[in-house]
């Protein structure tokens, strides 16, 4: 499936979704936006799926928001803007954070392969994402204070929660391009792939998880995510009832059953 600059590939029960807007380093316009929102529908949907990897197209990632006038965002903020109005551009903010939004809150894991420039919005994207993958060559920027702006898809906040907010501060405040060592060092991203192998060895990560029980996966995956904005206690407790609501589900079984016999478990979707 492809929509405005987004497609999806299935691949047996992992969906690897690509950024294909490469003239424009595959930044996003208002159709983009809706385009995102619309594979995250289409994947919500999908019950056999187990992992979601999103990559870019061509030399770039994402280079994040497309400033360009001809994106009619653009020329929507510029109005307000020149009314002074916040309205129309807290709206503008909103309607682009819940596409974001609703892609990485998708209930199986996302990864990110950074196949090159992960710039302003685009680094955000990536790190909104539940891990990354990073291409030795690439680079990865939060920019936007250079443009007189800043993180608004929710990549700053996530930032702090995932390096600390000194080691954030450092990046979005300076707004300099990171190569793939120190953001790997910083935390940033989990993995470094061999030159070129980004979007591969993502697919790799991912067709790994999708080998484990998918209800396992998947409430494990709820306890880590809760786990950003909840208290220690409150992340226990959670942990404890999905663990119960899990073995109660029975999909244990399969995996004990395949460990004492010395074979490959075969899990129910």
């Amino acid at each position: 499936m492809v929509q405005a600059g987004i497609a999806i590939e299935r691949q047996e029960n992992l969906a690897v979704v690509t950024i294909r807007r490469p003239e424009r380093l595959n930044a996003f316009n208002q159709k983009m936006f809706e385009a995102l929102e619309a594979a995250a529908a289409k994947l919500a949907a999908d019950s056999g799926l187990r992992a979601v990897v999103i990559t870019g197209a061509g030399e770039a990632f994402s280079a994040g928001f497309d400033v360009n006038p001809d994106n009619p965002m653009v020329a929507s903020m510029a109005a307000a803007m020149e009314h002074q109005e916040k309205g129309p551009i807290q709206g503008a903010i909103a309607d682009l954070r819940r596409s974001v939004d609703r892609f990485v809150d998708l209930p199986v894991p996302v990864i990110a392969a950074i196949n090159g420039k992960a710039f302003g919005g685009g680094a955000e994207l990536a790190v909104r994402c539940d891990m990354r993958v990073m291409d030795p060559a690439a680079e990865i920027c939060f920019s936007e204070v250079k443009l007189g702006l800043m993180p608004d898809w929710g990549g700053g906040a996530t930032l702090a929660r995932l390096i600390g907010p000194p080691a954030a501060a450092d990046l979005v405040l300076t707004a300099r391009r990171v190569g793939a060592d120190e953001a790997f060092r910083l935390g940033v991203v989990n993995r470094i792939s061999a030159p070129g192998d980004a979007l591969a060895c993502a697919v790799e990560m991912a067709a790994m998880i999708a080998r484990n029980g998918p209800r396992a996966v998947r409430s494990a995956l709820q306890v880590i995510r809760a786990g950003r904005n909840l208290t220690l206690q409150a992340a226990l407790d959670l942990e404890q009832q999905l663990a119960g609501d899990l073995i109660a589900s029975g999909e244990c079984l399969h995996g004990i059953g395949a460990f004492l016999e010395g074979r490959v478990p075969d899990f129910p979707t």
